[in-house]
């Protein structure tokens, strides 16, 4: 099999972990990047959960691909699975998304692996507005550290990409005032 394609939406975008040999701007249609995923280890715990991103139905979201080599595909799947699909709140599907620039395929159509968030699982925290996902974040930590650290890390690697997503950025007003 040929090279494959990877979306990455939120850390994928600046710790893959896998390697690839091409990165381009890219663009997913029918899915949003949210906050709207609860999480019980890495940014919060059952008692008091945080939030983390998650690809949901509705939108578009731009992000990046990776261009992985065909004969690294079952290790960098291997990877993949083992990174997102811990606790299966994620799904990984095939995806038509847009690379930016000229690309490969019509218009720059290609197909990507993407994990999408499943709507069904119990950490699924769904459709929130700004304001109900920042109090969420506020106070929450994990193993990992202070949720509201995640949000703006990401916002940080996002902006350093000219990459605008002004609901994230909304939350992040709202969770940390300048």
């Amino acid at each position: 099999m040929g090279d494959f394609w990877v979306f990455g939406y939120g850390s994928l975008i600046w710790r893959p972990g896998f390697a690839h040999v091409e990165t381009r701007r890219a663009r997913l249609y029918g899915y949003r990047r949210a906050l709207c995923v609860y999480s019980f280890v890495h940014r919060g715990t059952r008692r008091r959960p945080g939030l983390v991103l998650g690809l949901d139905r509705g939108g578009s979201c731009v992000g990046l691909a990776f261009r992985v080599p065909g004969d690294l595909r079952g290790e960098v799947l291997a990877y993949l699975r083992e990174r997102e699909l811990v606790t299966s709140v994620y799904l990984e599907r095939t995806l038509d998304i847009r690379l930016d620039g000229a690309g490969k395929g019509a218009n720059g159509r290609v197909e990507a692996v993407a994990y999408i968030v499943d709507r069904a699982h119990e950490q699924y925290a769904g459709a929130l507005d700004t304001a109900h996902a920042a109090s969420i974040v506020r106070g929450a930590v994990g193993q990992s550290g202070r949720n509201e650290d995640y949000v703006l890390s990401t916002l940080e690697h996002l902006k350093a990409l000219s990459i605008r997503d002004h609901w994230l950025e909304d939350v992040a007003r709202r969770v940390a005032p300048l």
